[in-house]
């Protein structure tokens, strides 16, 4: 089995990173993609009251668990199965169910902070970065934490002013100069997918071609 390609994309928040993936997934078909989501892997503060949760930076590279999240990658790219975490943006904490996720040949990292982690990007085959203006990204943010998590408009925006714009200056713009792709506008620019889908392809192709020369060295060996 060759080995799987592992594409990162980042981006700012609601920038349109899950609709990039969500295109490569419809392209390449389900049975060949695996897509993994830095989200899942926020660190569990069931230790923590409430409150404290609350005033926890979500937006800081330490709010992740990417030693999990490495490893579970690295399981991924050796053809095993993981149990991706399943995390309640409500209470911020790990929920007990997890998802099942079999290998693929292609496997897909998406997440703001996915570039800015050199662990990360080392096991990354094609590194993309989703472009989008922050005023697009913050109305996007605010509909989705309202209607998907519960959230209201004030703690939205007390949290976008507080910590995620400041680590998206720190940490996530700065990260975009690891990118071998920038796509501005996300899954909807039809022509930046079009050319990520044409590397994709290309870098499919030579792990295979990269296989079969490793198994004809194999019987040259054997004979």
């Amino acid at each position: 089995m060759a080995r799987p390609v592992v594409i990162g994309i980042a981006g700012g928040t609601a920038s349109g990173k899950s609709l990039v993936a969500c295109r490569i997934f419809e392209t390449l078909g389900s049975d060949r993609v695996a897509v993994i989501k830095q989200d899942s892997y926020y660190r569990d503060l069931s230790d923590l009251d409430p409150a404290q949760r609350e005033r926890q930076n979500f937006d800081h590279p330490d709010a992740f668990d990417i030693p999990l999240l490495r490893g579970h990658l690295e399981s991924l790219i050796a053809g095993r199965s993981i149990e991706e975490p399943t995390y309640d943006f409500t209470h911020h904490v790990r929920a007990k169910e997890t998802r099942t996720q079999p290998p693929a040949a292609v496997i897909v990292l998406e997440g703001i902070l996915i570039l800015a982690e050199p662990s990360l990007r080392e096991l990354m085959d094609i590194k993309v970065y989703v472009d989008t203006d922050p005023d697009i990204r913050l109305v996007r943010r605010i509909r989705r934490d309202v209607e998907e998590r519960g959230r209201t408009v004030q703690s939205v925006l007390r949290q976008y002013e507080h910590s995620v714009r400041p680590m998206h200056l720190q940490f996530v713009e700065p990260s975009k100069r690891y990118a071998d792709v920038i796509v501005p506008e996300g899954g909807d620019n039809r022509v930046a997918i079009d050319l990520l889908r044409t590397k994709i392809a290309a870098v499919l192709m030579q792990a295979l071609i990269d296989l079969e020369a490793e198994g004809g060295r194999s019987e040259e060996a054997g004979a």
